[in-house]
């Protein structure tokens, strides 16, 4: 077909949460789509990346992949009017597993190949780790199909102006983009989670640059606590947006892409033709740079100049080894102990990615209809308590209230308020005679902090058992500053399987339980774990949240000690919040195993918590 004859693309994005490693579950559910799609006289429809089995799947990646020509087998017969299919899947290829999109076109009674692409840029840092799991591409090319000729990338290689640079080169006609990118960094007024938002500037300036649209279709839904946004986005030839799904749902997306958008674009924005005409002298350029970085590492270690310093290795000014000091960090400007403003959050944003979170998690994932959990009439429960609410309702959430002897009357009406505002009947189980039991029995002697902590762990019991005879999965309520500063209970406070505050500081809770509605006598009181008598959180900690958060933060952030010092925080805040810091990792994680075996669970044998 010539350019002259290109007829409008009638393109569906269709925003598509897996079942996990259920293969062939989901080719059911595409079958069934690609069905609907023909009925509507869709021409493209576009699932995102690792559609047929989610993203996260580890050390299960071999079970869940599949040849190209298995693919099209199994979706059986093409309906009528069928669209050409792009289909993300971990493909079982020559030289091991690979992350690949597929393009798929009805060839009479089957469906035919006619292109896979396989991701080259894997992921591996932070919450990823694709290289450990598969194998990467060497090719980039654009494709001829019955609709023009289209270039495929897969999430992170839209990040590299490379990949679509090599597609515009080819004489790519609209690009399609497959993404699995999980959803974080909340900042105020967004709209969008901050990562979807730096998508939308590199989106548009691939669409505007090289004059043609892309299409970037989203995974959506919860795999171990990582929340998939959706947002599938369409971007035209001059780097707008003209089409969004919604956010944390399965969405369809319906794209038009008229023939002579791309050659209007290219008139008015004409860089391709530039970049034509540069390109062969930028390739010299960059294999001259390559050659000249080898050059540079390629050195052996501790290379002695001429006067016997060693040199900087990069060009710049040589200094003799012995007199090269220390060099202090200056106080950053960017750090201001007084501006909260770093963990500020758009909060109905925050909250609606929370309420998804535990739909999908508790029913969708786990297949449980109603959730129990603790109200201590403290702030955490409450937001977790309002939160389980609206997205269960108030009939499958089961709470209890736990006080023991020490317990501050204050702690129950507090927790009957919250009750009564989101109209969930609680149930009063006092531990007082279980735990006192045991320290009669056989540690008279037990100190505060010995009674608080089995008091904690003697909740936790009640609350599993609670579990089984309810029939509904445990929710947590800890926030990240404790999780992060060790205080709490380990198989006590962090015992329950799912908690929808891990991640927000003790001062981001609050600010969530504002915009809640928690009760102002809930969320202004003074913190504690209610175990001993008289004593809250900042006697125990030695530092507050307001401060201690801000310091975690950019401790988080990869700042030094001496840096936030100089910038004005109290040196003894620092120390400490660095110490609970650093002295609590064990409690973060799961008991230490001695590993004997190239089996072993967590070392070798890895597979994601959601199977």
């Amino acid at each position: 077909m010539t350019p002259h004859q290109r007829r409008t693309l009638h393109a569906a994005l269709i925003q598509f949460r897996p079942e996990k490693r259920r293969v062939e579950r989901n080719l059911d559910r595409i079958r069934q789509v690609v069905s609907e799609e023909a009925s509507r006289g869709t021409n493209l429809a576009i699932f995102p990346e690792t559609a047929l089995s989610g993203y996260f799947v580890e050390g299960g990646v071999v079970e869940v992949a599949r040849t190209a020509r298995e693919v099209a087998a199994a979706l059986g017969e093409p309906p009528p009017g069928a669209p050409d299919l792009i289909l993300g899947s971990y493909e079982t290829g020559e030289e091991g597993t690979h992350n690949a999109a597929i393009y798929l076109t009805p060839d009479d009674d089957r469906w035919g190949v006619v292109h896979r692409h396989r991701k080259v840029f894997l992921p591996t840092y932070g919450v990823f780790q694709e290289a450990r799991f598969v194998v990467p591409g060497t090719v980039v090319r654009a494709f001829d199909t019955r609709f023009g000729r289209v270039g495929l990338m897969i999430c992170e290689e839209m990040m590299h102006s490379i990949v679509p640079t090599v597609l515009a080169l080819d004489r790519a006609e609209f690009l399609v983009c497959l993404a699995a990118t999980p959803s974080r960094d909340y900042e105020p007024a967004g709209g969008l989670p901050g990562n979807l938002q730096r998508w939308d500037v590199t989106g548009r300036s691939i669409a505007k640059e090289h004059g043609f649209p892309l299409l970037v279709c989203h995974l959506v839904g919860s795999e171990g606590g990582k929340l998939f946004a959706g947002g599938s986005v369409a971007y035209g030839s001059d780097g707008r947006v003209t089409g969004r799904a919604e956010l944390f749902r399965e969405d369809r997306l319906e794209v038009t892409l008229e023939p002579g958008e791309r050659r209007r674009a290219r008139t008015a924005s004409p860089l391709l033709a530039d970049l034509r005409t540069a390109f062969p002298h930028l390739l010299t350029a960059a294999r001259d740079a390559m050659e000249g970085e080898e050059d540079r590492h390629g050195r052996p270690a501790g290379h002695q100049s001429a006067s016997g310093g060693e040199t900087t290795g990069g060009g710049g000014e040589l200094r003799p080894a012995e007199t090269v000091e220390a060099e202090r960090p200056e106080a950053s400007v960017d750090i201001d102990p007084s501006d909260s403003s770093v963990l500020a959050l758009d909060l109905p944003l925050v909250e609606r990615a929370l309420v998804r979170f535990l739909e999908e998690e508790i029913r969708e994932r786990r297949g449980f209809e109603s959730v129990v959990m603790g109200v201590s009439g403290g702030v955490d429960s409450a937001v977790a308590l309002y939160l389980a609410v609206k997205a269960l309702g108030p009939e499958n959430v089961h709470a209890l209230l736990l006080p023991y002897a020490t317990s501050s009357p204050e702690s129950r009406e507090h927790g009957e308020l919250v009750l009564d505002a989101v109209g969930v009947e609680g149930r009063l189980i006092s531990i007082t005679d279980g735990v006192d039991a045991y320290i009669q029995g056989y540690e008279k002697g037990i100190s505060d902090r010995r009674r608080g902590n089995l008091a904690a762990r003697f909740r936790a019991m009640v609350l599993w058992d609670q579990s089984a005879a309810l029939e509904a999965l445990p929710l947590g309520t800890g926030n990240k500053s404790e999780r992060l500063l060790g205080y709490y209970t380990w198989h006590a406070d962090d015992a329950p399987p799912v908690n929808p505050l891990g991640d927000l500081f003790k001062t981001q809770v609050w600010a969530l339980a504002r915009h809640l509605g928690v009760p102002a006598q809930v969320r202004e009181k003074a913190p504690s774990a209610d175990l001993v008598e008289g004593v809250d959180d900042e006697d125990e900690l030695g530092v507050g949240y307001e401060v201690a958060d801000l310091i975690l933060h950019w401790l988080l952030e990869g700042r030094e000690l001496e840096e936030l010092i100089q910038a004005g925080f109290p040196r003894a805040d620092v120390e400490r919040v660095h110490q609970l810091l650093e002295g609590t990792h064990w409690k973060r994680r799961l008991p230490t195993v001695a590993m004997i075996s190239s089996s072993a669970i967590g070392e070798f044998y890895l597979r994601p918590v959601d199977y």
